[in-house]
């Protein structure tokens, strides 16, 4: 599992970030996990405690929002959802297809009290 390593190094940057802007307690820390990230949500929720432990985010509530995976049909330049369409275009049936969202994992926003 190596959320662990991830989320230590997120909660890192938060903390940089926070004291760079006299910022003294953070409420709320939102990130975006994609569906195809090789980070997985339950992971990062489970092992978030550890890594906030001791820290000014001790008590920072974590919040996940998963992001679909999007693909680009080559053939008919159709986006669709890749995971719920099995990497097959439901507009024209086609398997060639650029993914073009849901690898990401993102701070979208750190919210202080």
């Amino acid at each position: 599992m190596h959320e662990l390593g991830v989320v230590m190094n997120i909660v890192e940057n938060v903390v940089d970030f926070a004291q760079a802007n006299n910022v003294t307690q953070i409420e709320t820390l939102v990130l975006q996990i994609g569906e195809l990230s090789a980070v997985i949500p339950a992971y990062v929720e489970s092992c978030y405690p550890a890594a906030v432990d001791g820290t000014m985010m001790q008590d920072t509530k974590l919040q996940i929002e998963v992001l679909p995976a999007n693909a680009l049909c080559r053939s008919c330049e159709e986006v669709f959802g890749l995971m719920a369409a099995n990497g097959v275009c439901p507009h024209c049936g086609g398997k060639d297809c650029e993914t073009i969202s849901g690898k990401e994992l993102m701070i979208k926003e750190i919210v202080a009290c």
